[in-house]
C-alpha cells in the first residue's frame, strides 16, 4: 500500500517536532548542569577550601569557609541544600567568583552538578523511544542518564 504524500509529510513534521523537544530537553539539561559544573571543571584560579556546615535553611545551607591556599577564609558562605549537605558536615568546595556561593568539589561535587543532565537524558529516552521509535538510542541514552543518576546517589 503506497503512503499519500501528505502522510508522508506529516510523518517528518512529527519526527521533526519531536526532535526538536528531545534537543530542548538535552540543551537545558547541558546548561542547567553547567552552570554549577563550570566552577568545578575549570576550578583552576578559584578559591579552594573546605566548608563546614552550620546551619540549613529552606533552600541554602551556611558555614565559614576556610582556605586551602591562596584564598581568604571567610566567617559565611552559602552552598544549595540538597539531600547530602546535613548540619555537622564538612567538605571541600570552590567559590564561585564574586560571590559568598561555594560549589562541592571532587568527585561527589561533579557528579551531582550533572545531575539536571541526567534527567534530561531520562525524559529524552522516553521520548526517542515512545515518539520517535528508536528504541535502540532510546536504551542507550536512558541508561546513560541511570547511571549518571545512580552513581551521584552512591558517590554522595
Amino acid at each position: 500500500m503506497k503512503r499519500s504524500t501528505s502522510h508522508r509529510a506529516l510523518l517528518y513534521g512529527r519526527s521533526a517536532a519531536l526532535g526538536c523537544v528531545v534537543l530542548l530537553l538535552l540543551v537545558a539539561g547541558a546548561l542547567s548542569s553547567w552552570s554549577s559544573a563550570q566552577h568545578i571543571v575549570l576550578a583552576k584560579g578559584r578559591e579552594h577550601g573546605t566548608m563546614a556546615v552550620t546551619g540549613c535553611g529552606a533552600d541554602v545551607c551556611t558555614g565559614p569557609f576556610a582556605p586551602a591556599e591562596h584564598a581568604t577564609a571567610r566567617s559565611r558562605v552559602t552552598i544549595e541544600r540538597s539531600v547530602a549537605v546535613k548540619k555537622g558536615d564538612r567538605f571541600p568546595v570552590v567559590v564561585k567568583p564574586g560571590t559568598d556561593e561555594v560549589v562541592r568539589t571532587g568527585m561527589p561535587g561533579f557528579l551531582h552538578s550533572w545531575v539536571p543532565l541526567g534527567g534530561a537524558l531520562l525524559l529524552a529516552a522516553l521520548i526517542i523511544g515512545g515518539g520517535l521509535r528508536l528504541t535502540r538510542t532510546a536504551w542507550g541514552i536512558g541508561i546513560a542518564g541511570a547511571v549518571l543518576l545512580v552513581a551521584t546517589f552512591i558517590a554522595l
